[in-house]
C-alpha cells in the first residue's frame, strides 16, 4: 500500500496471518519491487514457519518469477485475488485502514525513519495489546501463540 507523508509517501508491504490476524512480516520502501517483496516474505517465513498458502493482490511485483518462484521453491500454495477486487483481501485492507486512521493521518510522518518508527511501534501495538472483535476480543498474539501452544 501507500503511505502518505508529510511529503510524498513510500510503499508498505505487510503479511497477516488470516487466521489470528497478526502481522507476520512488514516493511516499508521507496520503491515496491518484486525483489523487495520476496525478502520480506522470505524474513517472515524465516521468524515463523512456511504458510501453508499465500494470497496476494495481482500487482506485478506478485505476478513477476521471483516472487512465484520462491513460493514455489518453499512449496507454499499461491492464491491471488480476482483483478481489482481489493475486498479478496479483506484482512489486510483493514490493517491498512486501521493503520492508516489510528496512526499516519493523526501525525503525518516527516519522512522515512519517522514512518519507520511510526509504523513498527503500531504494529507492535496492533499485535500485542490491540483487540479484536472477529477473534473473540483478544490480540492477534494471544490467538496465534494460543494455535502454538495447542498444537504443542
Amino acid at each position: 500500500t501507500y503511505i502518505p507523508m508529510f511529503r510524498g509517501f513510500m510503499y508498505m508491504f505487510a503479511i497477516i496471518d488470516v487466521y489470528s490476524r497478526k502481522i507476520m512480516g512488514w516493511d516499508i520502501s521507496n520503491t515496491m519491487s518484486a525483489e523487495w517483496c520476496r525478502d520480506v516474505m522470505l524474513g517472515a517465513m524465516e521468524r515463523h514457519g512456511k504458510p501453508e498458502i499465500f494470497n496476494t493482490d495481482q500487482g506485478s511485483q506478485f505476478t513477476s518469477s521471483v516472487f512465484i518462484e520462491a513460493l514455489k521453491k518453499h512449496e507454499v500454495k499461491i492464491s491471488m485475488d480476482g483483478k481489482g477486487r481489493a475486498l479478496d483481501n479483506i484482512y489486510i485492507e483493514r490493517f491498512w485502514g486501521s493503520l492508516k486512521r489510528e496512526k499516519i493521518y493523526l501525525n503525518p510522518p516527516n519522512g522515512g525513519v519517522d514512518l519507520y518508527r511510526q509504523v513498527k511501534d503500531y504494529v507492535c501495538f496492533y499485535n500485542t495489546e490491540r483487540r479484536h472483535k472477529s477473534i473473540g476480543r483478544i490480540t492477534p498474539d494471544e490467538r496465534f501463540y494460543q494455535i502454538i501452544k495447542n498444537v504443542s
